[in-house]
């Protein structure tokens, strides 16, 4: 059995096998030696156990993670796939044994650093491991503590805050896609173009590849730690991306529970009390002693927060049974993940297959866009949303209450091109029947003027598209500070100079630096205001939830829908921008990207790390989100840049933040950095004779 390992000038690797087992173990044993530190850390925080050697920062996650069961729902899902479709989970097998391979190999070489930093020896990969770590990265991707902040949002304020607050929050991720038919190319191909949305990871959360065997060659974005091409991939023949749909499929139920002699009981909507699963698992924190959780599970599903003694240890109500938590969430309903679609999208010729293999996506809920060199093109949802209450998706509904149970999923919706054109930025596209909140139009509205502003594309003007630093979303601010009567002085004259700015949040631009800072004043003077008052104290909901909670961030991310409101509980708007000119005008002025670098996370942080300076902001095409008011600083951005050519792969594009290599020191550790920020891409390299021959391996 022949395997080789090839790369090209930027790292990226080009695997190549006699079938797909051999080169999935081959993706793993490869992926093990770029990003063993990443892949351990991943294992441990899918399996709970990453405040063992990060420390107590990471146990309020482990919590989390063992309460939902995140590790037993993989192996549920592993074993179902054994069952249905045992090619797909000896696949998978077969990526785990590359993986424990290489994390001996690097193990003996002491190659990652970080293991020596912290005393942490790599672990075993189990079959079912690539499944926990999919869960574990799209655990909070729909957002699911938002329910928790528009509960309390709506207790304080009313019904309409749940509207007025609705935005693509802290804690949630999204993309820009588009897909440019070829009647509208130079090549009279397809192009498909994009960058996914997410927190900035260091190493990146998208890993660069070529897989290639007697039955495909397939270049893509894959995650590590899972085998395959699932999001973002080009057969030569066909082509495909995604973006975050928005779609709302995980449900939050407040239960009543009690302890009995027997153990733990909840309340069911018949009026009955049903015995809760239960057991206790202990959770080791480097430094300190270890905590042990009791993971409780009920008819709807896992207990996340609280139990018998309720959230904060004591009745929520006087006399009645105290209150909790549970998640109900797609796989561990069905033990059903979706990873029989990976090995037909590496299969995939023409977009009916690439179709029909998105029919078995169960999660994250995504928009597929894919075109092929026939003509055919897919604008769709993919994923499983179930049919309940409509309650359900706004806030956490009470178990004991009939109505809220779970009766079936959702047919997923379909889209055409308009113009030979197709555009998805987590707008209310597609899945708008499927979600509760969604991104504001502006990213979607500005991808389809500067596509309208062209009658032909060709793959190497999408870069334009990708860098875009027009910002919609200043329109309200701006309308409030021009409205303004009796400015003087140094307000007035920030003010003149606002108005005439050009709206772009580039790095260098002052302008934009001063928008920044009136923004910022404008959101805490709202965050302090005492309408808001009773937001500013969360219930006592697990640490890791608390973000979506967090009063100043919401009123950053909504501060558009809070400005043009009719009506907001009473606050003089226009005093609170008045008072933040004047703020503003007395502070030195600051080019936008002095203060918006990046901010990449890692599971060691560096305290001393100072990011390059950032173009965009969070409503750009080029987005780019810090918090308003909080910081400036951009921990989310495009985790990578993608450009798919479908008349030539060869003119394909692509870039991620970093680098190839997850090693520091490593000559592909961040030498991709410089064209991310520049806006520039690498190009896809499929000749075999351009790259550069490793090693063979069998």
């Amino acid at each position: 059995m022949t395997t080789e390992i090839y790369r090209d000038a930027w790292g990226v690797p080009h695997l190549r096998a006699d079938d797909a087992p051999s080169l999935a173990r081959l993706q793993g044993l490869v992926t093990a030696r770029d990003r063993a530190w990443q892949l351990e850390v991943e294992r441990h925080r899918a399996r709970g156990s990453s405040a063992s050697f990060l420390g107590p920062d990471a146990l309020s996650w482990d919590l989390l993670v063992r309460r939902a069961r995140l590790d037993d729902t993989a192996r549920r899902c592993f074993d179902d796939l054994d069952g249905r479709d045992p090619e797909t989970a000896d696949w998978t097998r077969a990526y785990v044994d590359g993986v424990n391979e290489g994390l001996r190999e690097t193990s003996r070489a002491g190659l990652a650093p970080e293991f020596a930093r912290v005393g942490l020896t790599p672990g075993r990969w189990e079959p079912w491991t690539p499944l926990a770590v999919w869960l574990a990265t799209h655990l909070l991707f729909a957002g699911f503590p938002a329910k928790l902040w528009r509960e309390e949002a709506a207790r304080h304020l009313g019904p309409e805050a749940v509207g007025l607050f609705a935005t693509d929050g802290p804690g949630t991720s999204g993309s820009n896609g588009w897909l440019v038919s070829g009647d509208r190319t130079v090549t009279g191909q397809p192009v498909i173009a994009g960058d996914p949305h997410r927190f900035v990871e260091e190493p990146g959360v998208y890993q660069q590849i070529r897989l290639a065997c007697d039955e495909f060659d397939v270049v893509g974005l894959a995650v590590p730690g899972v085998p395959g091409i699932a999001h973002f991939g080009h057969t030569g023949t066909v082509a495909w991306a995604i973006t975050n749909a928005m779609a709302d499929y995980q449900d939050l139920y407040r239960e009543r529970l009690r302890r009995t002699g027997a153990g733990v009981e909840a309340l069911g909507s018949d009026g009955g009390w049903r015995r809760v699963a239960r057991h206790t698992e202990l959770v080791r924190v480097a430094g300190e002693e270890p905590v042990e959780v009791e993971v409780l599970e009920t008819e709807r599903g896992p207990v996340i927060a609280g139990g018998p003694e309720g959230l904060d240890g004591g009745p929520d109500v006087a006399g009645a049974p105290p209150l909790a938590v549970s998640l109900r969430y797609p796989p561990r309903v069905t033990s059903d993940l979706g990873f029989q679609a990976l090995l037909p999208l590496l299969r995939a010729r023409r977009v009916v297959d690439v179709d029909r293999a998105f029919d078995q996506w169960v999660e994250p809920v995504n928009v597929v866009q894919a075109a092929d060199t026939e003509g055919g093109v897919l604008h769709r949802v993919a994923g499983r949303v179930p049919r309940r209450a409509a309650a359900n998706g706004t806030r956490v509904v009470p178990a004991w209450e009939p109505g809220h149970e779970w009766t079936g999923w959702h047919e997923t919706p379909r889209a055409g091109l308009t113009d030979g054109v197709a555009v998805m930025a987590n707008q209310r596209g597609p899945a708008a029947r499927l979600g509760v909140e969604f991104a504001a139009p502006h990213r979607a509205d500005r991808i389809r003027t500067l596509l309208a502003s062209r009658r032909r594309w060709s793959a190497s003007d999408m870069p334009a598209v990708h860098t875009d630093t027009w910002l919609a979303s200043a329109e309200p601010l701006l309308a409030y500070a021009s409205a303004l009567d009796g400015l003087t002085g140094p307000a007035a004259a920030l003010r003149e100079r606002l108005l005439r700015w050009d709206r772009r949040m580039d790095a260098g631009s002052e302008d934009a630096g001063r928008y920044a800072a009136l923004r910022g004043a404008v959101v805490r003077r709202l965050a302090g205001h005492p309408a808001f008052a009773a937001l500013t104290a969360p219930p006592a909901y697990p640490d890791v939830l608390l973000p979506w909670l967090a009063l100043l961030p919401r009123i950053g991310y909504a501060l558009e829908h809070l400005l043009r409101a009719e009506e907001l509980y009473g606050v003089d708007r226009p005093q609170l921008v008045r008072e933040a000119l004047e703020e503003t005008a007395g502070q030195p002025a600051a080019r936008w990207g002095d203060t918006h670098r990046l901010a990449p996370w890692r599971a060691l942080p560096d305290p001393a790390y100072r990011g390059p300076a950032l173009a965009g902001d969070h409503d750009c095409v080029l987005c780019t989100s810090s918090v308003p008011g909080a910081t400036d600083l951009a921990a989310r951005g495009p985790a990578a840049r993608y450009v798919w050519d479908l008349a030539r792969r060869e003119d394909s594009l692509w870039v991620v933040p970093h680098g190839a290599s997850g090693l520091p020191g490593h000559p592909h550790h961040h030498d991709q950095l410089p064209l991310w920020l520049e806006g520039e891409l690498a190009p896809v390299v499929t000749d075999w004779a351009q790259l550069k021959k490793e090693s063979d391996h069998g």
